[in-house]
């Protein structure tokens, strides 16, 4: 039995190495780790994972074009990014390793995956184990109740905090790690278990006060037609909020690649599949790589949103930050079961594709809807954007780059709304980006428009506020004097004045435009 490439990257990782290029997918098959000096002949065989320990760059392209006449599944360098498109040809996947990684520390780490994966063997993952605790006070959050995951076998793997509320079944689950025997079995007889090993949906259990027994809802998680385990949600004291079953769909959906990782992946293994959806978004992967993994096409168009937490979000942000991607991740898996979400620079991206249709109108309103629910149950201020819609998945990194743009001006100030679309706001991003050059770039201002602003600042004036609110009424002067609260004779003479301290001729349209543009720098 071999190991995928997926499986060996989930262990190596980011720590150690990332993958550059994956003609054939993650889903392909290591069946031994070989290491090649290029001093040697190659002796790579199908399906091999070869370490190219002597070269370095491109002095490394001759092993790459001979492990792929072996049809060795991958090779593994230091540097090589200049690589990627020899070894796509060459049909094999590059890993680049890190600089400073040891060759010993990789090629032992990754025998002892190929080797487990032939003893067919299986790790625990106690950091797993950690984001599920946290996911699922997330969603007891969201829908007001008591959450707890089970797996197949109902043993609890996490659950949120319980107040009094918690009846006999939740207790007794949770004292024991297992769903107790007595409960279960009533549960299999009312066809509870039958229902949520069926398939995708939300079933409802009715109170039962003399069994001990409250109101609850839960859904089955599954990969494919393979059940996982199940995740429940318990009414307490207060009804379930109007979203408690769409966000528990959502928590499903989202809690599927974290059970598969709990059944197969190494305790060390960091968030590949996350990881890579940001090296998409940075455009390093090519989306081919990928595609298959997010289940995907990648012919079809796709967007990207990103989230922001306010500057007024205060201290504990990576707390926050950690809350906001699970209730994020639980609404857009509700909303798309193939939306992928992971963290990059302090902001939360979420990847929606295989888009159909006029899909813009309704992600903007799942967006709205996210805000308000930070707003609300996570008493977070977060801002969101829209990016544009690619035509392919290969262009998402276009799609992040508008959403990070409407981000950016919102954090100056441009546009005070909580969610947008570049679309919506595009003439305030495109003014923040220009004053943001002109701000930057010293040697393109007009001397005459500083020294304006330095005259105000020195005389405690108001000729540039007075010109700024003239040129925004289109020399209206009864607008921009009623605008500042001020006799238009007023506004007459400071205009006058403007001219005659600066030396400009507010008559000339170039300059109009100018003052116009560079006066918000000191407004």
């Amino acid at each position: 039995m071999s190991e995928t490439l997926r499986h060996l990257l989930s262990t190596l990782g980011d720590p150690l190495v990332e993958v550059l290029t994956a003609p054939g997918g993650l889903g392909v098959q290591v069946s031994d780790v070989v290491i090649h000096d290029p001093e040697d002949p190659p002796e790579a065989k199908p399906g091999d994972l070869v370490l190219v320990i002597g070269a370095r760059g491109r002095a490394a392209l001759p092993a790459i074009r001979a492990a792929g006449r072996s049809e060795a599944t991958a090779v593994a360098v230091k540097g090589g990014a200049e690589l990627a498109d020899a070894a796509a040809e060459a049909g094999v996947a590059l890993l680049a390793v890190r600089t400073e990684a040891r060759w010993d520390q990789v090629e032992a780490l990754a025998r002892d995956v190929v080797n487990a994966g032939r003893a067919g063997g299986e790790a625990e993952t106690g950091e797993l184990l950690g984001d599920l605790f946290s996911l699922a006070q997330t969603v007891a959050t969201v829908t007001g109740g008591l959450v707890s995951i089970e797996d197949t076998a109902a043993r609890v793997l996490a659950y949120s905090r319980s107040g009094d509320e918690v009846d006999e079944l939740r207790r007794l689950s949770i004292l024991g790690k297992q769903g107790p025997e007595r409960y279960l079995a009533m549960l299999r007889d009312w066809g509870i278990y039958q229902r949520l090993r069926a398939g995708e949906g939300v079933v409802r259990v009715e109170e039962r006060p003399d069994l001990g027994i409250r109101r609850r809802i839960a859904a089955g998680i599954h990969a494919g037609s393979q059940p996982l385990g199940v995740i429940w949600v318990q009414e307490g004291s207060a009804p379930l909020t109007e979203s408690a079953e769409t966000a528990l769909l959502g928590a499903s959906r989202t809690l599927a690649p974290q059970l598969i990782r709990h059944r197969t992946e190494s305790s060390a293994g960091p968030r590949w599949r996350e990881d890579l959806l940001a090296r998409l978004l940075d455009g390093r992967l090519d989306a081919g790589s990928m595609a298959d993994d997010i289940g995907a096409d990648p012919a079809r168009p796709a967007v990207v949103a990103a989230f922001a937490l306010h500057r007024e979000a205060g201290t504990g942000r990576q707390l926050h930050r950690a809350e906001l991607v699970n209730l994020i991740s639980v609404h857009t898996a509700a909303y798309r079961r193939s939306a992928l979400v992971t963290e990059a620079g302090g902001r939360v991206y979420v990847l929606l594709p295989d888009l159909t249709g006029a899909a813009e109108s309704g992600i903007l309103a799942l967006l709205k809807e996210i805000v308000g629910a930070a707003r609300s149950h996570l008493e977070l201020p977060v801002h969101a954007a829209l990016g544009g819609v690619v035509p392919r998945l290969a262009e998402t990194a276009s799609s992040r780059a508008d959403a990070d743009r409407v981000l950016d001006a919102m954090a100056r100030g441009r546009w005070t709304g909580e969610v947008a679309a570049l679309a919506d706001v595009r003439a305030h991003v495109l003014l923040s980006e220009i004053l943001d050059f002109l701000g930057q770039q010293k040697r393109i201002r007009d001397p005459r428009l500083t020294a304006l602003a330095e005259h105000d600042a020195g005389h405690g004036g108001s000729l540039v506020p007075s010109v700024l609110a003239y040129l925004d009424a289109f020399g209206d002067v009864r607008a921009a004097a009623s605008k500042l609260n001020i006799h238009p004779n007023t506004l007459r003479y400071r205009i006058r004045r403007a001219e005659e301290v600066s030396g400009l001729d507010l008559t000339d349209a170039e300059q109009r435009l100018l003052a116009q543009l560079q006066l918000r720098l000191t407004s």
